[in-house]
């Protein structure tokens, strides 16, 4: 009975000191996606899968009950605890991730999955993310006496193998958002404009060259070349359906069911979600779904201004830039903006490593965000 009581007094503590503001928000995100799941996945069940009409909805319910255990448990540790915990898993998910060329599966012409007894297809660099985070603004802070760039050098050699074993894959959609987001955390601690300029520059340039002069990229480039200049109806099919599927819903969409992109387009409930909500719910809700992202980020912002530890300050920073870039790179893709990348939105997206992934963010904000005990 005392450990039952223990257990009650520790979890009546996490929730007292939670930002309940914040708290919502995350669960209301994932209600909206465990919704749009149901709305746009029931007729590729029975149609395409001849099974229950909601397979993928009970599927997204499981992934989103797991990423609920994961989010309290992060969100639950002390803040030593979460630092010291987020560097092993560092180094976990980096070695998964180093798997992946190596015994991942190919979908697509695409290596990026590892088949997992209790979780098939899963993405290791949705483990990497979050803590990769906190592993450079641990490098960036550390006490030792180190020239401030001799740590930011530190922190470009970590994401670098990241970045390598990412374009092996491919996937330059994941490789720039690891990029920006360490850009982002190098600028904030103070690093020079011009360094990371051309930091920036000598990247890019590198990446320019792999894509266009080395056959491993060949389908990238196509990809590329097909964005600015859609000849290819193969490797144009999927933007230009979802640019039709934004335009003929309108303003108010088609109503529940009506939409047609989800039957046509592989892979819409994941990559080009904000597309089939828009054909049947209207750009209305993409702009109340996009004022809540808002609201979210803005209420992590509020937080970081208020927070005295520098360490803290670049992991939160970190982690809502992460998001932020993800949704961006979303929107952008399915508004014929960026060339298809094949990724996710943040919390409403279906597929189990995106919720896992979102899921740590979430607890890793949701910890270092908590009210504080004197």
């Amino acid at each position: 009975m005392s450990n039952l009581n223990l257990i009650y007094k520790s979890y009546y503590e996490w929730w007292k000191n939670i930002d309940k503001t914040l708290f919502i928000l995350i669960i209301l995100l994932f209600s909206l996606g465990l919704f749009f799941s149901l709305v746009s996945t029931s007729l590729i069940a029975s149609d395409k899968l001849n099974t229950n009409n909601y397979f993928f909805f009970f599927k997204h319910l499981i992934f989103i009950s797991i990423g609920m255990i994961v989010l309290i448990f992060f969100s639950s540790l002390s803040e030593k605890n979460l630092f010291k915990v987020s560097i092993y898993l560092f180094f976990v998910s980096l070695f998964m991730l180093f798997l992946v060329p190596i015994i991942g599966s190919e979908v697509k012409g695409s290596r990026r999955w590892l088949n997992l007894f209790f979780l098939p297809r899963f993405q290791p660099i949705e483990l990497v993310k979050p803590f990769i985070i906190v592993f450079i603004a641990t490098i960036l802070c550390s006490e030792k006496n180190l020239n401030i760039y001799f740590k930011y050098l530190l922190t470009f050699i970590a994401i670098i193998p990241v970045c390598l074993l990412l374009m092996m894959q491919p996937d330059i959609g994941q490789t720039t958002l690891i990029f920006l987001s360490w850009s982002i955390l190098v600028f904030i601690s103070g690093i020079s404009l011009l360094i990371i300029l051309a930091m920036i520059l000598f990247s890019l340039i590198s990446l320019a060259y792999m894509i266009f002069f080395i056959s491993k990229f060949d389908y990238i480039k196509s990809r590329i070349q097909s964005f600015f200049n859609p000849i290819d109806g193969s490797l144009t099919f999927q933007p230009n359906k979802a640019i039709d599927a934004i335009s003929s819903g309108g303003f108010l969409g088609k109503g529940i069911g009506e939409g047609t992109l989800k039957n046509k387009v592989p892979e819409a409930h994941t990559d080009y979600i904000i597309s089939v909500i828009s054909e049947e719910f209207g750009v209305v809700v993409i702009i109340l779904l996009l004022i809540l992202f808002l609201f979210f980020i803005y209420t992590v912002f509020k937080k970081i201004y208020l927070e005295k530890n520098e360490k803290i300050k670049l992991v939160l920073t970190g982690t809502v830039s992460l998001i932020i870039f993800q949704v961006l790179i979303h929107l952008g893709v399915n508004i014929r903006l960026l060339p298809t990348t094949g990724m996710t939105l943040p919390f409403l997206s279906y597929g189990g490593s995106s919720i896992i992934g979102v899921s740590i963010l979430s607890g890793i904000i949701l910890n270092l965000t908590k009210r504080k005990i004197n």
